[in-house]
């Protein structure tokens, strides 16, 4: 064992998706986090080796890294308390981004440790191990960027107790063009400016658009996508922690977007597109958006069923 590794890849995410507050996400295409599992002899290993563009931003201490939370939980609940396992967390997805990089890091984690250990559970049974990382990351275990992560494609969090989702195939031509301007905006930050009430004639409209988002994708009415896509309880708060946020909306609309939202808690926002090509010249017109803001950025295009976590 000691000489045996494991080495896994978990995509990006976009969560929320709009009208679906901690309850929607989707993985995309491309950009990830990745870690490698391997045998050790001693005690277990307090850090985790950190590599990538930005592995020297967050903790290696295992009991602060999301990636090492994950691990551990998934260890205590498989009954392998007393195994030691190191960690090696390559950091490619920037911190704050809004584009679930916590999240990428407790899926790639867990999957390849279960890799390592013969899967002993599914992937599905993975999630709740993911979301205990996302509980050191932000203050609350959700679901809607490990989830994604880990399965792939779009998915909608029925409830958090009894954990229920359900996969939701998208039209193969709805894309989505991510762009992060390049500042960070912490998840507990974004979340702790949010309303504690929310007005009934609010939650109303909002499950509505909920359900009649859900409708659009499942019959590929993009009309009706576009309609039902607004968020009544995040971005109302979070826009005004993105420059130039109402610039940028703008833009994206203007040049043929469906819907448009904040990725996430922010600061990446998301536009769906109607085919690859739209959704990569809605990307550049969005950066230049920022770029009027003073923001550099950097961007993604991506179809929303793209796959999860998986072997290197």
């Amino acid at each position: 064992m000691k000489d045996k590794f494991v080495t896994a890849f978990a995509p990006a995410t976009v969560a929320n998706v709009g009208c679906g507050f901690d309850i929607m996400g989707f993985a995309l295409g491309g950009n990830g986090d990745k870690v490698t599992i391997s045998g050790a002899s001693g005690k277990r290993s307090k850090n985790i080796l950190m590599t990538g563009p930005f592995g020297d931003l967050i903790p290696a201490d295992r009991l602060k890294n999301t990636a090492g939370v994950a691990v551990d939980a998934y260890l205590e609940a498989t009954g392998n308390t007393n195994l030691n396992l190191d960690i090696a967390l390559e950091k490619n997805l920037p911190l704050g981004s809004g584009m679930g990089s916590s999240a990428s890091s407790a899926a790639a984690a867990v999957f390849a440790a279960n890799e390592f250990l013969g899967n002993q559970l599914s992937t599905r049974d993975l999630i709740p191990f993911a979301m205990e990382g996302e509980r050191v990351a932000c203050g609350t275990a959700h679901a809607d960027n490990v989830a994604p992560s880990l399965l792939g494609g779009f998915l909608l969090i029925r409830s958090y107790s009894p954990l229920d989702i359900i996969k939701v195939k998208c039209p193969d031509d709805l894309y989505s063009a991510v762009v992060h301007p390049h500042i960070e905006l912490k998840t507990s930050d974004a979340r702790r400016i949010l309303k504690r009430e929310i007005p009934m004639q609010d939650v109303i409209r909002q499950s509505a658009n909920s359900a009649a988002f859900m409708v659009g994708i499942l019959t590929e009415d993009y009309d009706l996508i576009g309609r039902s896509v607004t968020d009544l309880l995040a971005e109302p708060k979070r826009n005004q922690l993105i420059p130039g946020f109402d610039a940028v909306r703008m833009a994206a609309f203007e040049s043929g977007a469906i819907g448009f939202g904040i990725s996430g808690s922010g600061p990446s926002v998301f536009a769906l597109c109607r085919g690859e090509y739209k959704a990569t010249t809605i990307a550049a017109k969005i950066k230049d958006a920022f770029l009027g803001y003073g923001l550099n950025s950097d961007s993604l295009v991506s179809g929303l069923n793209s796959p999860g976590t998986r072997l290197v």
